[in-house]
């Protein structure tokens, strides 16, 4: 499945950044090489390489679980490509916001695919608001959904802790939207599924 090309890429990608930090820093999103050296490449670079072992484990997880069922219904509506073409995209859209807010500071640096796994997480909950999800404790989807939103946006707000929450926000909204965009009929299916409660 695609997903797991998507997971084996970023794995060895990642891999290959620990043990190589000049490869780390020409792919990492940093503004001022993209803004001066026009190295556009590191809008989407930046998805496949991650701080630590754990950064890239947490991720990778996420898409592992997630990432499959989205797959099944982007490859049934546009076919298999189109997943492949979604989570690519995320990753940019995702990062937008950041790149605009950070453009000239030659200090900032971002990494990581939790644009685009945000993006994944989100489609899965606009198509089952009632799965179960596990933080430890299970909390229907939706309700994780308002709570991730909210703590995004404060501490997005709040700043402070080397995470990029504002491409958590980005990619959750594309995810939502790009699925919105594809089948307009799974707004009117979350509203059915949120008011008929089930389980699981």
């Amino acid at each position: 499945m695609l997903t797991f090309a998507l997971i084996a890429a970023t794995v060895l990608v990642s891999w290959l950044a620990f043990e190589r930090p000049a490869l780390l820093n020409r792919l990492i999103l940093w503004p001022p090489a993209i803004d001066r050296s026009k190295q556009y490449d590191r809008l989407l670079t930046h998805g496949f390489i991650h701080a630590d072992w754990s950064h890239l484990l947490f991720n990778m997880i996420t898409l592992y679980f997630f990432g499959r069922v989205i797959e099944r219904e982007i490859s049934a509506l546009i076919g298999p490509v189109g997943f492949v073409l979604f989570y690519l995209s995320a990753i940019v859209i995702a990062i937008l916001p950041t790149y605009l807010r950070h453009r000239h500071d030659p200090h900032y640096r971002s990494l990581g695919s939790s644009g685009a796994v945000s993006a994944v997480l989100f489609a899965f909950i606009l198509l089952q608001p009632w799965s179960l999800i596990f933080i430890p404790i299970p909390v229907p989807a939706f309700l994780y959904a308002i709570g991730y939103m909210a703590y995004s946006f404060w501490m997005d707000r709040r700043g402070g802790d080397n995470i990029n929450h504002s491409a958590h926000l980005s990619g959750a909204i594309y995810g939502v939207l790009f699925m919105l965009f594809m089948d307009p009929g799974v707004g009117a299916d979350f509203v059915q599924r949120l008011l008929n409660p089930r389980w699981g």
